[in-house]
C-alpha cells in the first residue's frame, strides 16, 4: 500500500518515487485541484511530496492528517 503521494510538479519518471511506496498524481487524475489531491491523500493516509507551496501554506493553517514534505530546489 502507497505511503506517498507525489504531486504533479514532481518528474514522473523519477527512479526515487518507483515503487509501492509512492502513488503519482499522474496516475490518478493529473488535472486535480490543489484541494482534490489534499482530499484524496487524507482519506487514504498518504503524504504528499511536493514543491508546491500552496500545500506547505495550507499545513501550517490545518491541521493533519495529511502530512507535507515540501522540496525546495534550485
Amino acid at each position: 500500500m502507497a505511503k506517498f503521494l507525489i504531486d504533479a510538479n514532481l518528474p514522473y519518471r523519477f527512479s526515487l518515487w518507483r515503487g509501492p511506496d509512492y502513488v503519482h498524481v499522474f496516475d490518478l487524475n493529473d488535472r486535480w485541484a490543489d484541494w482534490e489531491i489534499w482530499d484524496y491523500a487524507k482519506m487514504h493516509g498518504l503524504t504528499i511530496v511536493t514543491k508546491d507551496t500552496d500545500f506547505y501554506d495550507r499545513v501550517i493553517l490545518s491541521e493533519p492528517p495529511p502530512r507535507v514534505i515540501y522540496l525546495q530546489m534550485g
